[in-house]
């Protein structure tokens, strides 16, 4: 490797869609840029590659209605007043404290709905195109897009456009620490290439945009606790996300963002050999641990914007799993693909005892429960595309909607656990993906985007990571190449 393939004008770490959105961009900025990718060629792009990418669009237009209140009601925690009112001046005018403190700032989440119409309109210049999804779930509160061909058309799209005009990736090869000059400007980054062999790369910018820690037990173990044993990344691509860009980024003094002690949990059948095999037919039924006992409301509200929280609890269980237990009618769907994305079938029964025997669960358990349960149904009204109000009476957990007993065999179980599909925390960004350290000053020379930026606390806006990095990394690309003309 020769050492003008070593220095370029932009150095972007991360072959997803942040990474490659920020490395086009800047390239149709004039600036010659280097990608730097952890996998290898033939499994290039982390998450994006595997994902369907939805998108919290309601066109290419346009996005969903209650696109900028989701991240406001998921802000962060209770927050100083004082302080929240000070978001409302320019933002020069921010106090340094206000300026380095995690949360997600609402001029970031402005220009994220701002930007990303225009972000679409520019990917299709590549020759992606958008589609409406019409049953993303049986319950769908807002409205979902997605490329055709999912977030691998995205990857192939701008990694084919990237290499025809000259760009560069390096494979096999991790990002390992961040370099300054003495002025404290971000100037390059240290790699680790094939056979441990190490490496620098020299630009006058640097946009991380590398995923987040899904891939890093230690890291998963030290911000989300124990329990992170028990989860299972929703796509291979997580275990190329080792945090490394958040880690170096921190090390120098960068500022952190998001909640570093929460992740985004999809329920997954444990079973799948596939990526994203997601079972959401849980609200029909109820939800047992291993010991045979409800533990939550499976109907507490719309299945898109509540399956993330139902999913924790999940993971709160005895070995981190639990059992969707169902009757042969109420398996009965109008869109069955919405609800079970497992190509393995479920576990069957003439009997709940032959159930329960199957699940390694008490026998007599699992039968006091569902007759506990069929008890607290009461006669109404059912419409599984409606939040039908259907509740059970006299039980805890409350069920609140779709509230059916479960009486007619043979009986079925979907095995779930909650799987992770990325992490919350990562690195304080301006509007300019620019990141900032805990003075809240921005570091010369760094940008981040895609999940290595932070912004979601709480619940997670569905459908908007793929975007964001979509987003981000194009406004990082555009503004690192204009610095670079600087």
């Amino acid at each position: 490797m020769s050492d003008a393939a070593m220095q370029s004008d932009v150095v972007v770490v991360g072959c997803g869609i942040a990474g490659l959105a920020a490395a086009v961009a800047a390239q149709q900025g004039g600036a010659r840029v280097i990608v730097l990718e952890r996998a290898p060629e033939d499994e290039r792009g982390g998450n994006t590659r595997y994902t369907g990418a939805w998108l919290r669009m309601k066109s290419v237009d346009e996005v969903s209605d209650d696109f900028t209140e989701h991240f406001a009601v998921n802000a962060g925690g209770y927050l100083d007043p004082s302080l929240v009112h000070e978001t409302s001046k320019d933002r020069g005018n921010w106090p340094p404290n206000l300026r380095a403190m995690s949360f997600a700032d609402p001029e970031v989440v402005a220009t994220f709905a701002e930007e990303a119409p225009k972000t679409l309109n520019w990917l299709q210049g590549f020759g992606v195109r958008f589609e409406k999804l019409e049953v993303p779930f049986l319950t769908s509160v807002q409205p979902r897009m997605a490329p055709h061909g999912g977030g691998f058309a995205l990857v192939e799209a701008l990694a084919t456009a990237f290499g025809k005009k000259g760009g560069i990736i390096h494979y096999s090869t991790a990002a390992q620490s961040l370099i300054q000059n003495d002025d404290g400007a971000v100037t390059g980054v240290r790699a680790t290439g094939p056979r441990n062999k190490p490496l620098e790369y020299r630009g006058k910018t640097v946009i991380l945009g590398c995923g987040g820690f899904e891939g890093n037990a230690e890291m998963m173990s030290r911000y989300l606790g124990p329990r992170s044993l028990f989860l299972r990344s929703m796509s291979k691509g997580c275990h190329y996300n080792k945090g490394e860009g958040i880690a170096m980024a921190l090390a120098i003094g960068a500022a952190p963002c998001g909640d570093f002690g929460s992740f985004h949990a999809s329920p997954m059948d444990p079973r799948s050999d596939r990526a994203g095999p997601s079972i959401y037919i849980y609200p029909q039924g109820i939800l047992v641990n291993q010991n045979g006992q409800r533990f939550v409301d499976e109907g507490p509200g719309p299945t898109d914007e509540t399956y993330e929280g139902v999913t924790r609890e999940i993971n709160a269980q005895p070995g981190g799993i639990a059992y969707a237990i169902l009757d042969t009618t109420l398996a009965k769907v109008a869109h069955p693909e919405s609800v079970v994305r497992s190509e393995v079938p479920p576990y069957q029964s003439d009997t709940l005892a032959g159930l329960a025997e199957q699940l390694k669960m008490p026998p007599d358990a699992l039968e006091a429960t569902v007759a506990a349960y069929n008890h607290a149904c009461v006669p109404g009204h059912y419409d599984e595309a409606t939040m039908d109000g259907l509740a059970t009476r006299g039980i805890t957990p409350r069920k609140s909607n779709w509230a059916r007993p479960i009486t007619q065999a043979p009986f079925i179980a979907y095995p779930i656990i909650s799987s992770i599909v990325l992490t919350f925390g990562g690195l304080r960004v301006t509007p300019q993906a620019q990141v900032v350290n805990q003075q809240g000053d921005v570091i010369p020379g760094l940008y981040a985007a895609g999940e290595t930026m932070g912004l979601y606390y709480r619940n997670y806006t569905g459908a908007t990571s793929v975007l964001k990095g979509a987003v981000f990394g194009r406004i990082a690309g555009m503004d690192a190449a204009k610095a670079n003309r600087v």
